[in-house]
């Protein structure tokens, strides 16, 4: 069911910023997305199978811009690529893990998303990412 780390998402308060350093370090930018939804503009820059993410808010009410206040900048949350993210998500609830997503949702490149809070997986924001 578990398949590969998807991404690891990082937070950051200027997402051109950001990118112009990964840039300089020899990351290469895949896209730039806005997902109005979850309040956000995400950055994806490949690591061989995976990602980097960083993540800017586009409110402030959003959970990247709440996340920055009390943390500053920084690793967010790790993505699990799963291959069926509603038996991920049945077996972590069936494992007494919280939820933040009972029902998935759709993220970064139209994939299905859902997250474990971080109170039920030793402090880490869980996201599991199906496809």
């Amino acid at each position: 069911m578990i398949n590969r780390i998807d991404h690891i998402g990082v937070a950051v308060k200027n997402l051109d910023e950001a990118v112009d350093l990964y840039k300089k370090l020899g990351f290469e930018l895949k896209e730039i997305e806005e997902i109005p939804e979850q309040k956000v503009k995400v950055a994806m820059l490949p690591v061989g199978e995976s990602k980097i993410e960083l993540l800017e808010a586009t409110a402030e009410d959003s959970a990247i811009a709440k996340f920055l206040e009390k943390r500053g900048e920084g690793v967010h949350h790790v993505a699990i690529n799963v291959s069926d993210i509603e038996k991920a998500l049945e077996n972590a609830k069936a494992n007494g893990l919280q939820l933040i997503d009972e029902k998935p949702r759709i993220g970064a490149g139209g994939k299905k998303v859902a997250f474990v809070h971080p109170k039920s997986t030793k402090g880490v924001l869980l996201e599991f990412v199906e496809g």
